[in-house]
């Protein structure tokens, strides 16, 4: 009786331990230790956000356009590509073109897969990430814009035609024949966009830091299939379409790789293994809630 009293004047008497905002941090305090990254991350705001992405996605689009349309070249490239598959015993891209393309409604999934989730997809998990994870929005959205930064550099030194331009190779384009709207590829918005600006493959970058980014950071296992799903199926969709080789897709997970590095040298850290909230600012007056007595 005696050492229970005591054990209840102790638990009144102990000060409260501060929340912690993961399961890191709770490591952390537990141990006695304080990770601390070089650069903390800050708490994002939405207008500048906004801002942002439209201005770095205009500025990729013009530049990527820019690109000069080394036809002549980006042919040639096409084909040392292909004849490079073929030695590596994986060019299969004219068989999976072919065979889904005779299945009417399953290639036109594709064709509008491929011309729509690309982004719809890329944008929900920023949000995503902005509403719950804002302490990790910051490094994966650096991942991100350092990703697709890089690939302009390859663009620029290596112009590359997509399978279905190729001549002599009888690749179909799945987009000219079933007549989908939305690719920024063929049809009437061919013009619209560098044909030649094939490697590396930012539907294979994008998805790829999608799937990893929700494998990561997700905690519900049918959230991290999908997270699983998402680029394996971007990467059949890409050759069924014959959009892209295989090696493109190679292109794309080594600038994805170059971005975590970039991400990783500025953090110090993963971004899932930054704290899930904004650390506080303690120069910042902070309410606390009033603590009740606890019963005995």
């Amino acid at each position: 009786m005696g050492e229970a009293t005591v054990k209840t004047l102790d638990s009144r008497m102990a000060t409260p331990s501060p929340m912690v905002d993961d399961e890191a941090d709770t490591e952390s305090v537990h141990t006695g230790q304080i990770r601390r990254v070089p650069r903390s991350p800050r708490r994002p705001r939405i207008w500048f956000e906004i801002l942002l992405i439209a201005v770095s996605y205009w500025t990729y689009s013009l530049i990527r356009n820019a690109v000069p349309e080394q036809r002549t070249q980006a042919l040639r490239n096409a084909d040392w590509i292909w004849e490079a598959e073929k030695t590596l015993g994986i060019a299969v891209e004219q068989s999976v073109n072919h065979a889904v393309n005779s299945v009417t409604w399953l290639i036109v999934s594709m064709n509008y897969y491929y011309a729509t989730l690309h982004f719809v997809v890329t944008i929900g998990v920023l949000v995503w990430l902005y509403r719950g994870h804002p302490g990790r929005y910051a490094a994966a959205r650096l991942v991100l814009f350092s990703t697709t930064g890089v690939a302009l550099v390859g663009y620029y030194l290596y112009p590359l035609a997509p399978p279905r331009l190729m001549s002599g190779q009888h690749f179909i384009d799945t987009v000219l024949v079933h007549e989908t709207w939305g690719s920024m590829a063929s049809g009437n918005f061919k013009n619209m966009s560098n044909q030649y600006a094939a490697m590396p493959s930012m539907h294979i970058g994008w998805s790829l830091w999608c799937g990893l980014i929700i494998c990561a950071v997700a905690t519900a296992p049918w959230v991290r299939i999908l997270g699983v799903l998402y680029p394996t199926l971007t990467l059949v969709v890409i050759v069924a379409t014959a959009n892209h080789f295989w090696l493109d897709a190679v292109g794309g997970m080594i600038c994805l790789a170059f971005g975590f590095g970039v991400s990783y040298a500025w953090y110090r850290a993963l971004p899932h293994r930054l704290p899930r909230l904004v650390p506080k600012d303690p120069n910042r007056p902070q309410r606390f809630r009033r603590l009740l007595p606890t019963r005995a």
